[in-house]
């Protein structure tokens, strides 16, 4: 967040993770799109119109720079420090025919401890950043900083290839978690942290470990927020799939956006389920096309109800 005196605004929202090149082999062939699950949430908020930058680390080769000019297009900044020499991370994504995607990661995660002047309105991190050594220690302890100073989302987006035991990712998570006011994670990341609960108990053991609001995503059973004092059930949205790769990035880039717009505060039941259908709907449009391409705010406008506006 900027004061007056800054010769320029700040961005709202800065995420914090890592940015690769999707592989994505199907039997037609073989694409490259730039992704990674943080990489994929500033991207989707700069779509929809927020003021958004991403910290992060990628290689000065050619993948580098078209990460770069990928996120340039959606008007998101890359931060000082994001690009160092070396090569950039790759997630090979093989497609099966129902469009569900199987990863293999090539990826190395370092991040410089930067100490922020300024905070944003919300501070975004996830995925591969908050557990692979040796950046996860960074990510903590810029969490650590931030929390209680700007709004902190965190979505683990789970993947086991890269983790340690079970013990110790669940570990990581649970440290993490008192440090943010929202988390969102997939039904498939819910039930492998916490494989003898049900959704509403993981919900809450999320809520009791300090978090403000829980979004577990559905799939095609849409999802479930959770807050100390309301539980709402979001309906899922139907759509035509082309590929799965980017929907839950998708979801949480509507979602922060949402709380952008809104704040983290008076989130009663209509407010949550305003905030779910429109992340909904995002995470559909995004699995009705190829690779990671979320919705515009024009695009997730003309498909929400008439009632409903991305910005208020």
């Amino acid at each position: 967040m900027h004061t007056n005196d800054d010769p320029q605004p700040g961005p709202d929202v800065v995420v914090v993770g890592e940015a690769l090149v999707d592989i994505v082999v199907t039997s037609a062939g073989t694409v490259e799109h730039p992704g990674g699950s943080p990489a994929n949430v500033a991207y989707g908020l700069g779509r929809l119109g927020a003021a958004t930058a991403l910290l992060t680390s990628i290689g000065d080769d050619p993948r580098g720079a078209a990460i770069e000019q990928h996120l340039r297009s959606a008007g998101v900044e890359l931060l000082p420090g994001s690009k160092g020499p070396g090569r950039t991370a790759t997630a090979t994504a093989t497609l099966a025919s129902d469009g569900s995607a199987h990863y293999d990661f090539d990826i190395r995660w370092d991040l410089p401890r930067i100490a922020p002047a300024t905070l944003p309105k919300v501070l975004h991190t996830g995925s591969i950043a908050t557990f692979l050594a040796p950046g996860a220690a960074a990510v903590r302890e810029l969490l650590e900083q931030s929390h209680r100073r700007c709004m902190v989302t965190y979505d683990p987006n789970i993947r086991p290839a890269l983790l340690g035991s079970h013990f110790e990712a669940k570990t990581i998570f649970e440290e993490l978690v008192p440090f943010t006011e929202v988390v969102k994670l997939s039904d498939e990341d819910a039930l492998w942290l916490y494989p003898k609960l049900s959704l509403a108990d993981i919900s809450q053991r999320i809520l009791d470990l300090g978090a403000g609001l829980v979004a577990v995503t559905r799939g095609a059973e849409g999802s479930l927020l959770t807050t100390a004092g309301a539980q709402v059930e979001v309906p899922p949205v139907t759509a035509e799939v082309a590929d799965t790769i980017g929907a839950g990035d998708s979801y949480m880039s509507a979602l922060v956006y949402g709380l952008l717009m809104r704040g983290a505060d008076g989130l009663a039941p209509s407010v949550l389920e305003s905030l779910g259908r429109m992340a909904s709907r995002a995470a559909a449009i995004t699995v009705s096309r190829p690779g990671a391409n979320p919705p515009t705010a024009e695009e997730l406008q003309a498909e929400l109800p008439e009632q409903q506006t991305v910005a208020p």
